[in-house]
């Protein structure tokens, strides 16, 4: 975990990442939102196998149930909680667990799909993500799997930096987040604010737009209304949200009003 120091005379804010990531990561974590610690400590979590954490023992994988439950234990005392993509199923998770250690709930881009399974383009991509249950074949590489996760959708794929294929291996082997069945209606009933923020997915290869853009925009729609959020589009896409200005200046404000209450 990477704390990046600020006043501690406010709640914090912790941060979890989503998938082939870690934390403090510029590309597809939270680095971006380093300069929010003018204003209060960031937490910049490394889920279990991803970053500075430790490796996963044996059989073991990444699991959003155990994310969360990770989670939980950095709110002591109140915090506001954001997560990206899987981070953001956690988020909820720890967030419908213990609500009254919450300060304010920001959801980037989740990536539950099943709470938004009556939507046509949900249902299509679900009925595909189950359909494929068998994971990664047993003799492809981080070093595959990072490439053929990028270019199959049209996008160049990152550098494999140890690091980056580490947060690969992992993601590999993670307990898919976008079944998960996560109780939204603590969230509704929490009295804290909350925010949900999506890519208008502009820039992004056609197919990808097709087979994730439009399911993952419709799911972030209809948890933000379920759980009464605020809802905004930023442009871009799936996994660089969070480096749109728009999202820091948001996320000021959030924390802003719910320290105020």
């Amino acid at each position: 975990m990477t704390v990046v120091e600020g006043p501690a005379d406010v709640p914090p804010a912790v941060f979890l990442h989503g998938v082939l990531s870690w934390g403090s990561d510029d590309d597809y974590g939270f680095g971006h939102q380093r300069p929010l610690a003018a204003h209060r400590r960031l937490l910049l979590v490394d889920r279990r196998g991803f970053g500075a954490s430790p490796d996963l023992d044996g059989p073991h994988r990444s699991d959003y149930e155990v994310d969360a439950e990770d989670v939980v234990a950095l709110l002591s005392g109140g915090a506001h909680l954001v997560g990206h993509s899987y981070g953001a199923v956690a988020a909820m998770l720890a967030a419908a667990a213990r609500p009254d250690l919450v300060r304010s709930l920001c959801l980037v881009q989740p990536g539950a799909l099943r709470p938004a399974e009556d939507h046509p383009a949900v249902a299509e991509a679900l009925a595909r993500a189950r359909a494929a249950t068998a994971g990664p074949p047993p003799d492809l590489t981080p070093e595959d799997y990072l490439r053929l996760s990028t270019e199959a959708v049209g996008m160049p794929a990152p550098e494999p930096t140890p690091a980056r294929l580490r947060a690969a291996r992992t993601t590999m082997g993670e307990r898919p987040c976008w079944d998960a069945d996560v109780p939204l209606e603590p969230l509704a009933a929490a009295p804290w604010p909350s925010l949900v923020i999506r890519g208008d997915w502009s820039g992004a290869p056609e197919e990808y737009r097709r087979l994730a853009g439009v399911p993952l925009r419709a799911a972030a729609e209809v948890i933000a209304r379920r759980i009464g959020a605020e809802l905004l589009t930023v442009p871009g896409f799936y996994p660089h949200v969070q480096q749109q200005a728009a999202v820091n200046a948001a996320l000021a404000a959030l924390w802003e009003r719910a320290d105020a209450r």
